[in-house]
């Protein structure tokens, strides 16, 4: 069964000014279809090809370089698009936002620790909002294309919220002001979904 590229629930254009059409474009097009296609090749021959990616993921330790790099890109960019919307931005309410302040204080102090984790990853990586195996939130960022889910990451957990902080995620529009692109991610974030995944994280 070979992974194929999901369908980017908007339009290209659909998150400007935040995000502007020609890196959703690039972005989707070229980076993350190019992350499917590659990872559809190593995993040719590989005993993988019925796995899910959360499964492959788990276990990457023990799996290729390109499957770590590949897998990670395709599970990273298909979340990463599923949770930002035109509509998006504001607060969680509900549960999700109860354990954001149960965890972090507030939101203010939530958003304040996820924009130090995009912020201050060097060079390129993601920032992630973290559902733990003991139900607890937390935010951590990787580096690259690794994710919470990899056996390889010191800070494990299911992720809900994730951010590009790769360059071609943002220096059409931003150049090197990444706070600038971080700040106007929260805009965009589509706390539905993120309370979707929230929920499906805490029945597992």
């Amino acid at each position: 069964m070979a992974f194929k590229l999901p369908k980017l629930p908007y339009d290209y254009k659909a998150l400007e000014p935040h995000i502007d059409a020609k890196t959703m474009e690039i972005h989707y097009s070229k980076h993350h279809n190019g992350y499917t296609n590659k990872l559809n090749a190593a995993l040719e021959g590989s005993g993988l090809e019925k796995k899910s990616i959360e499964d492959i993921l788990k276990r990457v330790s023990k799996h290729s370089d390109a499957i770590r790099n590949n897998g990670g890109g395709y599970y990273n960019h298909s979340l990463f698009w599923s949770v930002m919307s035109p509509d998006g931005g504001g607060e969680p309410g509900g549960k999700l936002g109860k354990a954001i302040n149960d965890s972090f204080g507030s939101f203010e102090k939530f958003k304040e620790k996820f924009t130090a984790a995009a912020g201050t990853r060097f060079g390129s990586g993601w920032a992630w909002l973290i559902v733990r195996r003991n139900g607890k939130l937390a935010v951590t960022s990787t580096p690259n294309q690794d994710n919470p889910l990899m056996d390889v990451v010191k800070t494990k957990g299911a992720p809900i919220l994730g951010l590009d902080v790769w360059e071609h995620a943002y220096y059409l529009n931003y150049q090197n002001r990444r706070p600038d692109y971080v700040n106007a991610f929260f805009n965009v974030i589509n706390w539905k979904e993120v309370q979707k995944l929230y929920n499906r994280a805490l029945k597992k």
